[in-house]
């Protein structure tokens, strides 16, 4: 193969929610473009089988998973830990795992409404324990996915696990909205280092993304969604963002089809996501 085919070689590459829909085709490409992939699911089976699955299809030998409750925030330090522990870098980061809650009766084991736990204080909590594990990388990326859901999302710090008033769809825009909010400010706090930040949506992808909702919601929403995309087109920035020379240098950027775009008004209220972090830190137990 030639030098550009595998562009990504000696890359260590960490991707969330990689077992299925656009995480996982974001690994195969990754693979197949000579990176070490550490995918990160919480189903041992779908992981293995991903794993042995991407190896089949990139012929490539280097690809690991770690299983991973990412609500969990102990699993998540002790990811990290583990992450530390065997690799001495990493080169990008992937912050892909997320889902729609319907109700609010889904809580994480931490006791937090679920839509927050996972979409946003999971990818807050990683990417700080792996900063330093990004800097010793030549060209540190991390990558996180939102959604064009954000533009719907309304920020309430007095209430961010939406205990007085939830609706499914309004708490998922929010988490999407804190991605963005925290992308921008992680920019800010990185501006000396090496590291890029940069955030994505991905468009409305055909997967399995919302059957925990039941599958009757499932094939509803599947039904009146006419214009979805397929996993590999939605992973397309994903992995643009990922490996092009072209954004090597671009930092704090909202990206649709590989084209650096604006995001809404909100995403970019410093305070707000000065604030933002601070009940973050608190909520994960961590601090600068």
């Amino acid at each position: 193969m030639s030098d550009s085919t595998k562009s990504m070689r000696n890359k260590i590459c960490v991707i969330t929610g990689a077992t299925s829909g656009i995480g996982k085709e974001t690994a195969k490409a990754l693979a197949l473009k000579g990176a070490f992939v550490i995918i990160v699911g919480r189903n041992v089976k779908k992981c293995i089988a991903t794993v042995n699955s991407i190896k089949q299809h990139s012929g490539s030998t280097f690809v690991e998973y770690v299983c991973t409750d990412l609500s969990d925030l102990k699993q998540v330090y002790n990811l990290a830990r583990l992450l530390k522990k065997n690799y001495h870098h990493i080169d990008v980061l992937v912050n892909n795992a997320g889902a729609y809650f319907k109700t609010r009766r889904y809580q994480s084991v931490d006791g937090y409404e679920m839509t927050l736990a996972l979409n946003y204080l999971s990818p807050f909590l990683l990417t700080a324990l792996l900063i330093d594990m990004l800097e010793e990388s030549k060209q540190g990326r991390i990558i996180n996915v939102s959604s064009n859901a954000h533009f719907k999302g309304t920020i309430h710090l007095d209430d961010l696990q939406s205990k007085h008033e939830y609706e499914g769809f309004n708490s998922y825009a929010q988490s999407k909205l804190a991605l963005v909010l925290f992308t921008y400010e992680l920019v800010r706090r990185l501006k000396n280092t090496n590291i890029t930040v940069n955030a994505l949506h991905p468009g409305l992808v055909a997967t399995n993304f919302g059957k925990n909702n039941g599958w009757f919601r499932f094939y509803l929403r599947r039904l009146i969604m006419r214009h979805e995309i397929s996993a590999p087109e939605g992973a397309r920035t994903c992995i643009y963002l990922a490996t092009s020379p072209d954004v090597a240098a671009i930092t704090g950027g909202y990206f649709i089809e590989d084209k650096q775009v604006k995001s809404s008004d909100d995403s970019y209220d410093q305070k707000l996501a000065k604030e933002l972090w601070g009940v973050s830190e608190i909520l994960t137990n961590i601090s600068d």
